[in-house]
């Protein structure tokens, strides 16, 4: 068995991490208090779990079948709690996962509040998530592998791994390529320390299914599979709307006549985008109003005498938009 260094210490109630890495408030007792627990209303509250479905309802937009997926998880989990309190004793489930879909649909988002569930119940202790590449793990020249794919695993004890791309780690068209010693001692850690460490491998779903197909024993010991569906235009604009809101920017509304409707505008961006190569969801969001953002800045510091308000400097108009070159290009077709 591949030994990694620190995998049976206990991290102090003072050095628990959140996942969104801010100081972290140690959930005091938790093994304590959901210990007595015999309701699942008393395990929520004591775990606080609750809070942490609500905020992932509220603050993802659409991924419905996901969510189901990740409350099944946590019935499953406090229903778990609840037969060990009244002395049903069982294997601890299995809990490494595969997220599949296209960028910018979530995964890691949904990472970071399932390592928040899982260590809330108390199924690893520290709840932290150490997300990484292939790159990370697999080494350049014989015998660099295992030490770095030991020090992933060592940091990454006691909380969640979330391995983006994984498919990339087994390249059978390379016969030197390293990345088979790498799923090596991954399948060694997932199946004899799983009570310490829940892996969760991330992908393009063609991608991922033919990799498991080529390994096999990575897909026995996944136990949740979790496909991320695109986005809707609809859906896309409300993450636009989300993100303007976050970063104190609106959509300059039109008034019928002269001035076009901005989030119209943006509505057909999208739907000019998604037709394109590399669209990626959320973070093509993102990417477009950042270039937009830009447009404004650059047509109001070429207004240099004008006293611009609080909301000229907030408010992206609908030219701010048209001025991508998916309109030129597509009143050019």
């Amino acid at each position: 068995m591949y030994n990694i260094p620190g995998q049976t210490s206990s991290a102090p109630a003072s050095s628990v991490a959140r996942t969104d890495g801010a100081t972290a408030q140690p959930i005091a007792g938790v093994h304590e208090l959901a210990a007595g627990a015999h309701t699942v209303a008393q395990v929520l509250a004591d775990s606080q779990v609750q809070s942490v479905l609500t905020e992932l309802d509220q603050g993802l937009v659409g991924l419905a079948p996901v969510k189901q997926r990740v409350r099944d998880i946590a019935a499953l989990l406090v229903i778990d709690r609840l037969r060990k309190n009244r002395g049903l004793t069982a294997q601890a489930p299995s809990l490494h996962m595969c997220f599949s879909g296209n960028p910018g649909t979530g995964k890691t988002t949904v990472a970071l509040r399932m390592a928040q569930i899982l260590h809330q119940l108390g199924y690893v202790r520290k709840g932290h998530l150490v997300a990484v590449t292939r790159d990370d793990l697999v080494g350049q020249y014989i015998g660099h592998t295992a030490p770095k794919t030991k020090e992933v695993l060592k940091k990454a004890m006691g909380g969640v791994l979330f391995i983006d791309e994984a498919y990339y780690l087994y390249r059978p068209e390379n016969e030197r390529d390293y990345g088979q010693e790498a799923i090596e001692i991954l399948l060694q850690v997932m199946e004899n320390q799983r009570d310490d460490l829940v892996v969760i491998l991330a992908g393009y779903k063609d991608r991922m299914d033919t990799f498991f197909s080529s390994n096999p024993g990575l897909s026995s010991r996944i136990a949740h599979h979790l496909d991320f569906p695109d986005y809707s235009v609809p859906e896309l604009l409300r993450i636009a709307q989300q993100m303007l809101v976050e970063l104190h920017y609106r959509f300059e509304p039109g008034d019928g006549a002269a001035i076009e409707d901005a989030r119209t505008c943006f509505e057909a961006y999208l739907q000019l985008r998604m037709r394109e190569p590399h669209f990626a969801n959320a973070r093509s969001v993102r990417n477009a109003l950042d270039r937009a953002r830009l447009r404004q800045a650059s047509r109001l510091f070429n207004q240099a005498e004008v006293e611009h308000s609080a909301q000229d400097l907030s408010t992206l108009s609908a030219a701010d938009i048209r001025a991508s070159r998916l309109f030129a290009a597509a009143s050019a077709a």
